[in-house]
């Protein structure tokens, strides 16, 4: 799969999380490694008020999101290290780092 091909599904997975479809959030990360991906990492809830997608890369057999989430309680960088699982990059990893809110 292009960069391209992963951007695009990257796109989707942001999108779901912008608009609060949890369900398909979750569908598109690495299952064993559910619940424990979101231990200590901050990530949006159910309203997000804007998105902006700052960064999507490889590095090496990984794929790289990353994404800045205004949210009523803030603004969150949250990267995403997705993983090729059968043919479908699931997310395996969040991290968050340092963002501000678009000004």
């Amino acid at each position: 799969m292009s960069i391209e091909d992963f951007r695009a599904r990257y796109e989707r997975h942001v999108g779901r999380v912008e608009a609060g479809d949890s369900r398909a959030a979750l569908a598109d990360m690495v299952p064993e490694n559910l619940p424990a991906v979101f231990e200590g990492v901050r990530v949006p809830g159910r309203v997000v008020t804007a998105v902006r997608i700052v960064g999507v890369r490889a590095e090496g057999d990984t794929r790289i999101g990353e994404a800045v989430y205004t949210t009523p309680e803030g603004v969150i960088g949250l990267r995403s290290i997705w993983e090729l699982r059968d043919g479908v990059w699931l997310a395996a990893a969040l991290e968050n780092f340092p963002a501000e809110a678009d000004r």
